[in-house]
């Protein structure tokens, strides 16, 4: 969707268009993307990597008119990134790093957002802000792609999830219809026990598969 990797078969459509015939900077005004992965070496500042997110709607050389300004400032303070605003990236932690590429991908306005492992290097606080601040976004018309190894966070603030298993599909639907005891203990090979709180679901490992057949 990003065109990162192009498809062996097949046609991608983005809003109506051919993917393979839409050029890069068209690609960044509809979609961002939030890799997990992320090169260190960006001699620059905090601020200025997240006024990287409006350079695709930039109008000449400079992008930093003051609507771009207020909108990097409030992504900054919605990420809790602000008072890093000076900082170099490449000196910031893992978990700083990857809230200011969600200030980043924020302030590319996307009509889809691509995200990997948004929890990752993130303390509890923070895994559910983030989420909270992903969930937020679709009162403006966004549509979120997750991909996550959390499925307890997927159960709380996902519509739908797809398990993926060896590059194949094994389940779609609501968390409540897709996060069973047969699905995770089949997929993952651990048993779990699964609690409802309200409309909550929570997956609790209890063992792996392993050490009951070694009894």
């Amino acid at each position: 969707m990003n065109k990162i990797l192009r498809p062996e078969v097949g046609t991608i459509w983005l809003e109506g268009q051919d993917l393979s015939k839409m050029k890069v900077d068209e690609i960044a005004k509809v979609c961002a993307n939030v890799p997990t992965e992320f090169t260190e070496d960006f001699n620059m500042s905090v601020q200025n990597l997240v006024f990287l997110g409006r350079y695709p709607f930039a109008k000449g050389l400079w992008w930093d008119n003051k609507e771009d300004e207020e909108m990097v400032v409030e992504a900054m303070k919605r990420f809790g990134v602000y008072h890093l605003k000076d900082r170099n990236f490449s000196e910031l932690s893992s978990g700083e790093a990857q809230r200011v590429l969600l200030a980043k991908a924020v302030v590319q306005c996307p009509r889809v957002l691509l995200v990997d492992e948004p929890s990752a290097h993130l303390d509890l606080k923070y895994k559910l802000e983030v989420m909270e601040h992903l969930r937020d976004m679709l009162s403006g018309n966004v549509t979120i792609v997750i991909a996550s190894h959390d499925l307890n966070l997927l159960a709380k603030y996902c519509d739908k999830v797809m398990i993926l298993s060896k590059g194949k599909i094994v389940a779609f639907g609501t968390p409540e219809e897709v996060i069973t005891a047969e699905m995770v203990e089949r997929v993952y090979g651990v048993e779990v026990v699964i609690l409802k709180d309200g409309e909550d679901i929570y997956a609790i490992p209890k063992r792996t598969r392993r050490k009951e057949e070694a009894k």
